[in-house]
């Protein structure tokens, strides 16, 4: 008997086949909820069209991650178990994710050093997800070993994260699509298709590494466009003011299951909007909250492209002392943002990136196989490392005096 399917159209990938077992893990409430957390938070405020989800991204994955399985398994280093496996581990991949998806982690790692990892083990081990993947005789605790990156096999972990992974496959195009921003078109067909394993890590043809070279300028660009873009950080760093002077009032990071579960995107938002007036604290959340939901958003009045060497993490506490000093705005309406991501994505071991292996034919049919720094991919190796931005937001009322601190402070090269 065939196995049961079902098509999804999808404006990315065309059609998407899903089979009986991962239909059932879509089924469930605990998956159903991505539809309800937007991949991009604030940006649909810059780019009105980006209101797509975590759900939507999470089949994509499943999708670019069985072809690239399917392509492994034609070239013998994989079997259709194997297949499955990857299969799944792509569709539950983000599956812990929290409300405004980074957002909230950067919530969670200031209160409680949890990441959305670390939730979504649990949610797949303790949750209807883990039966129903029981019940179809998968190993639910491999799976998650899988979906974020610590299973045993190397280059089925770098299939799901990484540079060459499923995820990025699927967000930058996605992305990209649902923003109208030009610069993420990818070849990732001409990717999926040249993909190997060489010495138990996930290697590419030589004859793609131009495709490689591309994704990896597209996701630069994506991040300096989008991600990093100085309004959209401004909607993001009002929710998270909001979420963390809210947090003891709503326990957003109580770690309780049941209570996470529940948290989407307006679940959170219409929370933070009708929170009690009984504090300075929660009247700042609130009206933050309130100012994100009608687009009155900071402004940036000072912006700057940090180098790998300058270090302002530690010291924005320090900068927002000095900047109110200097302009006799309350510390309270300033906003320090310091952005940061490795320009390379990271190995699934969160280490960063120093070289991509290669394949080429030696003969009919041998290959050899050999690293590559990421050093001698001119290119890549031009923007390799990690892009800093450092920013300061206030309101519109405080804009100039604060503006004039910060030059002063931060210096007169602005980027």
């Amino acid at each position: 008997m065939t196995k049961k399917y079902l098509e999804i159209v999808d404006p990315i990938h065309d059609f998407i086949r899903i089979y009986e077992p991962e239909i059932n893990v879509i089924d469930t409430a605990v998956f159903q909820r991505l539809r309800r957390i937007r991949q991009l938070a604030g940006a649909h405020l810059v780019y009105p069209s980006a209101q797509h989800s975590r759900f939507e991204h999470s089949l994509g994955v499943l999708h670019i991650a069985g072809q690239a399985a399917s392509v492994l398994k034609d070239k013998g280093f994989l079997n259709s178990d194997d297949v499955a496996n990857l299969r799944l581990g792509g569709l539950l991949h983000d599956v812990g994710h929290g409300p405004f998806s980074h957002l909230f982690e950067e919530v969670l790692q200031k209160k409680k050093k949890i990441t959305h990892e670390e939730i979504g083990k649990k949610l797949i081990l303790q949750t209807e997800i883990g039966d129903f993947l029981s019940q179809s005789g998968f190993d639910k605790k491999f799976l998650t070993q899988l979906a974020f990156g610590n299973s045993r096999h190397q280059f089925m972990n770098e299939i799901i994260s990484g540079g060459l992974s499923a995820d990025m496959m699927d967000y930058l195009p996605r992305d990209g699509y649902f923003t109208g921003a030009e610069h993420a078109k990818i070849d990732f067909k001409r990717i999926v298709q040249s993909l190997g394993v060489y010495e138990k890590k996930l290697s590419l043809d030589r004859s793609s590494l131009y495709s490689f070279e591309s994704m990896m300028i597209s996701r630069y660009q994506m991040f300096k466009a989008v991600y990093f873009h100085k309004t959209v950080r401004s909607a993001e760093v009002m929710l998270l003011e909001s979420m963390s002077l809210a947090d003891n009032e709503l326990e957003f990071t109580s770690y309780d299951l049941d209570k996470y579960i529940q948290l989407t995107d307006e679940f959170v938002i219409s929370k933070l909007i009708s929170l009690p007036q009984k504090s300075p604290d929660l009247k700042r959340a609130s009206k933050l909250a309130k100012d994100y939901q009608n687009r009155r958003l900071l402004k940036c009045v000072f912006e700057k492209i940090l180098t790998r060497k300058e270090r302002f993490g530690a010291k924005s506490s320090e900068i927002k002392k000095e900047i109110s000093r200097k302009s006799k705005v309350d510390e309270s309406e300033i906003f320090i943002d310091i952005s940061t991501t490795p320009t390379i994505p990271l190995t699934p071991s969160k280490k960063e990136s120093q070289s991509i292996i290669l394949t080429s034919k030696k003969g009919s049919m041998q290959k050899e196989g050999y690293e590559l720094p990421i050093s001698e991919i001119p290119l890549v190796s031009a923007i390799s490392g990690f892009m800093n931005m450092l920013r300061v937001y206030t309101a519109e009322k405080n804009r100039k005096k604060v503006e004039i601190a910060a030059q002063i402070i931060l210096g007169e090269n602005k980027s």
